[in-house]
């Protein structure tokens, strides 16, 4: 085994530190011992979101864990260990899930889990073959924006609800995320969803809110729960739509960060990663966990860290089956109190639509310009609103809507919109900015 990583990962200077303005890259790594505790702390940043995932969709925990750990190691053989990445639960799947239930409970929500990683699996050979552009013209940053925020928006409904029934123990974890992510330093800040949560889950267990039968009956070692798909045409639509174009542009987005930060060229390995990613969602629908993606809170560990390597992931995934293997710490995870995941996911869905816009600012996107301006207006409130098309027997809901809304929108406006006129020699910006507004108000 030692000699395998050896040969894989080279050790980075002396093994034991990174110097000022130094990284380890994807492919070296410092002291197994130092690697080991890496790996473990790639664990906790992705916990807290990928057990509250099956939590709110009524999966197995311990099923949705297992699997993304599987899913971590598919993701870094297909990539060749280039591209550092966990795949743990996807939010982007709680609301077309929840829908798609109703066409035929858990198996037909996996049939249409296991239909988007194919889907995302296929979209990657194509960008590997035609290159990354293809994306790029398809999911502008204005389109990317509004289709993570209104994912946030329409999950809205989703936590008011939750909230709502244990409001006392929702606000403590609400008010206790809140503190620990703002009066806490390092990596303990990043903790705060998780460390929120415990508190909530404590205070709820003081007060005898907590069901403790399921961890009673629960063994502490087995092997996960495993549920087969079935296929039913409105479940996969339901999913498939509202999911695939936000995992390709959460995907790429992560690929390009992690290539920022390790002054990588990485764009080569996109079409890789979202096969990665296809195959991971694929293989945890096939067999009963929840879909994935690649985790921006893992991507925050390795800034803060400076240690790209992948074999944290590797770890860190080996670390994720083992804790799979264990139905009795899946039961207490299940058991968490309405009120606790309703203060969580408060903030979790408002961070999701805040990211929207951080992608838009980061992007410089000029809302003066009416394509971009009615682009986002119209794919926000067909998402918040949760817009619903019946078309025969299929129902297309707000994410779905709301993401094909803002693809279209775009590329056809775009096409309409006439070319702006080179600006004259010692025109005054601020005057063309006064006449652009004026002829968008007409």
């Amino acid at each position: 085994m030692i000699d395998v990583v050896n040969q894989v990962w080279k050790l980075h200077g002396d093994g034991r530190t990174v110097g000022p303005g130094e990284v380890v890259r994807p492919d070296e790594r410092l002291r197994l011992p130092y690697m080991l505790g890496l790996g473990a702390q790639h664990v906790l940043a992705m916990f807290g979101a990928t057990a509250l995932v099956p939590v709110l969709t009524g999966f197995p925990v311990t099923t949705t864990i297992f699997f993304s750990g599987v899913g971590t190691l598919v993701f870094n053989l297909v990539t060749r260990n280039r591209v550092p990445s966990y795949t743990g639960s996807s939010f982007a799947f709680i609301a077309p899930v929840l829908a798609a239930k109703s066409y035929g409970g858990v198996p037909a929500a996996l049939g249409g889990i296991l239909c988007a990683g194919i889907a995302v699996f296929a979209v990657g050979l194509i960008v590997d073959r035609a290159g990354y552009r293809v994306i790029e013209f398809l999911l502008p940053p204005v389109v990317t924006g509004a289709i993570v925020a209104l994912i946030g928006l329409n999950l809205a409904p989703v936590a008011k609800d939750q909230f709502s029934q244990q409001a006392g123990i929702a606000l403590v974890t609400l008010a206790s995320i809140l503190i620990v992510g703002v009066a806490f330093t390092g990596f303990a800040s990043r903790l705060s969803v998780f460390l929120g949560v415990t508190i909530g889950y404590a205070f709820a267990a003081i007060l005898g809110k907590v069901d403790w039968s399921g961890v009673h009956r629960a063994d502490w070692v087995g092997l996960p729960d495993l549920t087969t798909p079935t296929f039913n045409g409105r479940a996969i639509v339901l999913i498939v739509p509202a999911v695939l174009l936000v995992l390709l542009a959460e995907n790429a987005g992560h690929v390009k960060a992690v290539a920022t930060m390790t002054e990588r060229d990485l764009d080569p390995l996109i079409g890789r990663s979202f096969i990665g990613d296809g195959l991971a969602t694929s293989v945890s629908g096939l067999l009963g966990g929840s879909g994935t993606t690649t985790y921006a809170e893992n991507i925050g560990v390795m800034g803060l860290t400076r240690v790209y390597s992948t074999l944290a992931y590797v770890i860190a995934g080996s670390v994720a089956i083992a804790l799979g293997l264990l139905p009795k710490f899946g039961a207490i995870i299940s058991a968490t109190p309405i009120g606790v995941l309703g203060g969580a996911v408060t903030v979790l869905f408002g961070m999701i639509a805040v990211l929207g816009a951080r992608i838009w600012l980061e992007a410089a996107v000029d809302f003066r310009d009416p394509v971009s301006l009615v682009t986002a207006a119209v794919a926000l409130i067909v998402g918040a609103g949760n817009y619903t098309l019946n078309w025969g027997d299929y129902q297309f809901a707000g994410i779905a809507l709301g993401t094909l809304a803002a693809i279209a929108i775009y590329q056809v406006l775009r096409r309409l919109q006439p070319e702006t006129p080179p600006r004259r020699a010692g025109e005054d910006s601020a005057d063309g900015d006064v006449e652009q507004f004026s002829t968008e108000r007409r």
